[in-house]
């Protein structure tokens, strides 16, 4: 029964990515449709990003409402629709209505599933769930370019994501009576017997805080290397606009790598060994990054930021109820997915805003900022576990 589910969350990991790159591809035809200028498609982005941020903070509360099942299957029917209302929007105003529960969907999704992945399977679990993701945000761009193709209608492409995502709701909705019975299996409802608090709470407790600036920072180097990489490398580099988006493809195949290697190690090393394994090949593709290599070792680089990276994020996740306890890991992980997409939603655009004004060469010493600041929320989080560990004995 346990794998079961496990499978279904894997399967809703997959409809939680579906969503998240379906506009970028999209974006060209519909605001040439639309008349609408180029720049406000980030402001359809702000929007689907506010609202996953809200629902993570209001995750654990609906989570010890409903249960995550309920949670998940309703969001996920919630986001199906969204991409519906998409495929039928005829101007900017329905672009952005849509845009709101879309993200307030995708952000429940994210909180209930990391959490309950992270209170009842493996940390091997969790680096797979996060695979399950890339697959989802690797089905969409083909699906855009199968609708644009075909007749450059890119509503075609949201229809596709529809389908596919209101099947994974369908088989979410009709899975709720074996999440019934997996509670009633272990004895009791594991997200009733957690407590659900508010950010300001958490933001009491050192180790949270230091676990926000992680997932921050992850984020930041995880969205400005892909959004912003291309750029570096034909502007700095010299690299022509194709190669550089073949070596873009490289380091979200990094990314991929680093997820699943992960997981394949986590049966033998800890998530903690992990993560420590990643943020030294980061350091040591940051340090390539600085040095005035050929083009093939700027792709090399780029990779390893994906390989380092990548993991970081669902083994903080796993670890969760480790560091702050398992009654509240339900609100901590919401609020982490909230840091996660405030590193998303603010220090790529931050970025291009600097690159603009000054130049594109500051991309290693931008990434390299956010590197230490991880780097030392890292070091401070595991002194602070280390002392609450030495005041029990």
């Amino acid at each position: 029964m346990a794998t079961l589910i496990l499978i279904i969350i894997f399967i809703d990991f997959i409809g939680l990515g579906i969503p998240d790159s379906l506009f970028g591809p999209a974006w060209p035809a519909m605001y040439e449709e639309m008349g609408l200028p180029v720049s406000v498609g980030s402001l359809v982005s702000l929007i689907n990003t506010g609202g996953t941020v809200i629902s993570s903070l209001m995750s654990a509360y609906l989570i010890k409402r409903f249960g995550t099942a309920r949670v998940t299957a309703f969001s996920t029917v919630v986001t199906a629709t969204a991409l519906l209302g998409f495929s039928f929007s005829g101007n900017f105003a329905f672009l952005c209505l849509f845009s709101l529960p879309l993200g307030l969907g995708g952000g429940a999704i994210d909180s209930a599933l990391n959490n309950y992945v992270a209170l009842h399977y493996k940390a091997t679990h969790m680096n797979f769930l996060h695979c399950f993701y890339g697959v989802g945000v690797t089905l969409s761009p083909f699906f855009m370019s199968l609708a644009l193709a075909e007749n450059g209608d890119w509503r075609g492409g949201y229809r596709m994501a529809f389908l596919v995502q209101i099947c994974i709701a369908a088989v979410t909705v009709l899975s709720i009576p074996l999440w019934k019975k997996m509670a009633q299996k272990e004895g009791s409802e594991a997200e009733n017997e957690q407590m659900a608090v508010s950010p300001l709470y958490l933001a009491k407790m050192r180790k949270v805080r230091m676990t926000w600036l992680m997932f921050i920072c992850s984020c930041a180097i995880e969205c400005t290397a892909g959004i912003w990489g291309s750029t570096f490398l034909v502007e700095s580099k010299g690299v022509s606009p194709d190669v550089a988006a073949e070596i873009i493809m490289f380091y979200y195949m990094g990314m991929a790598v680093g997820r699943f290697l992960s997981g394949v190690l986590a049966a033998r090393l800890s998530a903690w060994k992990i993560i420590k394994i990643g943020t030294g090949a980061l350091f040591a593709a940051l340090v390539l990054l600085f040095l005035p290599i050929p083009t093939f070792g700027i792709a090399a680089a780029l990779f390893l930021v994906g390989l380092g990276n990548g993991p970081i994020f669902p083994n903080l996740t796993h670890l969760t109820p480790e560091i702050v306890g398992r009654e509240l890991s339900g609100s901590a992980i919401g609020s982490q997915m909230a840091a996660a997409y405030v590193g998303i939603m603010v220090f790529p655009p931050l970025f291009g805003i600097l690159a603009q004004n000054i130049t594109p060469d500051i991309f290693p010493y931008y990434l390299s900022v956010f590197f230490v600041i991880m780097l030392a929320a890292m070091i401070l989080l595991v002194r602070e576990i280390k002392k609450e560990k030495a005041k029990l004995f």
